[in-house]
């Protein structure tokens, strides 16, 4: 963390932090719309919505998971996540099953056909960003944007929720 000397006399010393966090704000809510848009443009081939899709973006990294944590994870209710869950499973991009040793407790899993889905949607924005590294950045300019996002990244959780 950057204490308040480091602040006031370090290269952001002459920084007025409300303009800059305005047009950071303006610059990251426009590089969202642009990778929303093109993903939507995705999406909308297989009728999956960007929340369907975050959802199996979480499934591709876990084994399974409840229904209960999907709807942890979304910040939804369960009756939610049983909605977004219900439309993916009809495309067949996830499977339910029971728990063996609750069968009340409902377990959603990705498939193979949904994980390529989010590769294939995955590959893609990686391949955008790559063509802005390698055609608008230099070297050094995509070393220091890596660098300041795992920062940020790795600082976001302990920003306070409002």
């Amino acid at each position: 963390m950057i204490t308040t000397e480091q602040r006031s006399t370090g290269p952001c010393a002459d920084l007025d932090f409300q303009v800059a966090a305005e047009e950071l704000a303006e610059i990251v809510m426009h590089m969202q719309r642009k990778f929303l848009h093109n993903l939507s443009e995705k999406l909308g081939h297989g009728s999956v919505s960007f929340p369907q899709y975050f959802l199996l973006g979480c499934l591709e990294k876990q084994e399974v998971i409840t229904m209960s944590g999907i709807a942890s994870k979304m910040g939804h209710t369960t009756a939610a996540a049983t909605g977004l869950v219900d439309r993916l499973e009809k495309l067949g991009y996830v499977q339910r099953s029971h728990a063996l040793d609750d069968r009340r407790k409902v377990m959603v899993k990705i498939t193979q056909k949904g994980s390529g889905l989010v590769g294939e949607i995955r590959r893609d924005m990686v391949n955008r960003i790559v063509t802005l590294l390698r055609e608008y950045l230099t070297v050094d300019e995509g070393k220091a944007w890596l660098q300041i996002y795992r920062k940020i990244a790795d600082c976001s959780d302990k920003l306070p929720k409002r």
